[in-house]
């Protein structure tokens, strides 16, 4: 696990100089609490095998993910980006047992500069993330990625519980964009042909933030004539989770991919922090102060 940052205070991210801040989130420290819920960062090897389990059981067992050999016997969603990101974690507190089986929910962040010393982030294989960093050199980015809860937790008070830790840990960092791909059950993108319409022409990126699906695995948003799209029944049929990026302010990048391994269609979420709404940033940023000082 590398939870510890390196000791510079500045390093290289794309040819530009990216500015670490010397006093980095202890992965102990609470970033945010409503009522038995607490969500930090995880500290230990423990708690990211538990993060890992959850995922197993949300996206193999629940939404039927392509198993694995390995996944099969540890019955854990690992991958070799586990190791160069953060975890977020959301633990009820009132559950007896050890901590780390207290975890109800997880979002793993990967911060620039970790992605830059690795090799890239998560999303690269499917979108063209490196060309919108090109574009944009003195701005840092944060991929958001696996996000997940587990059934009986999935409530407004919950992703509530995620956004305090998300909006600290972008303070801390002073993160400047959000990214990461969000996805819609199944594998067949005329399943979704008014949600995904609906996006291309009322939820894009503008030119400046564009990102496309990388070549060899773009599929088209745009699948039926715009003047057939019920906005009400489009937004409805949207997952929680890109709903609730779009009510913040995310835009969406251009074209989906189809995702086999976990049977999903991915589209890509591009969120510049200066342009979150700023009911938002008063209700979230007021919320962290007292746990990211």
């Amino acid at each position: 696990m590398h939870t510890a940052l390196p000791d510079s205070d500045t390093q290289k991210a794309n040819g530009a100089k990216v500015t670490v801040p010397s006093k980095p989130l202890l992965p102990g420290t609470p970033l945010g609490r409503i009522g038995t819920l607490e969500v930090r960062l995880a500290r230990d090897e423990s708690e990211i095998a538990a993060a890992q389990e959850v995922r197993y059981r949300v996206f193999f067992d629940e939404l039927g993910a392509r198993k694995q050999a390995l996944h099969s016997i540890e019955r854990r969603d690992a991958d070799r980006f586990d190791d160069i990101c953060d975890h977020l974690l959301v633990f009820d507190t009132s559950i007896n047992g050890p901590e780390h089986r207290r975890i109800v929910g997880t979002y793993r962040l990967l911060r620039q500069e970790r992605a830059t010393e690795a090799g890239g982030f998560y999303s690269d294989d499917e979108f063209e993330l490196n060309k919108l960093i090109a574009r944009h050199p003195g701005q840092r980015f944060l991929e958001l990625g696996r996000s997940c809860v587990l059934p009986e937790y999935r409530s407004k008070r919950t992703i509530e519980a995620l956004w305090q830790g998300i909006w600290a840990y972008l303070n801390r960092y002073d993160i400047d964009v959000m990214t990461g791909c969000a996805s819609f059950h199944g594998t067949v993108p005329a399943a979704h042909a008014e949600a995904l319409t609906y996006l291309a022409h009322h939820c894009r990126t503008s030119a400046d933030w564009d990102v496309r699906a990388v070549d060899g695995r773009y599929c088209a948003m745009d699948l039926m004539p715009i003047e057939a799209v019920n906005a009400k029944s489009a937004i409805a049929a949207m997952p929680p989770l890109i709903k609730g990026y779009l009510r913040v302010g995310a835009k969406i990048g251009d074209g989906c991919v189809i995702d086999h391994d976990f049977g999903t269609t991915d589209v890509f979420i591009v969120m510049p922090v200066k342009e979150i709404g700023a009911r938002y940033i008063n209700y979230y940023g007021g919320e962290t102060q007292r746990f990211a000082a």
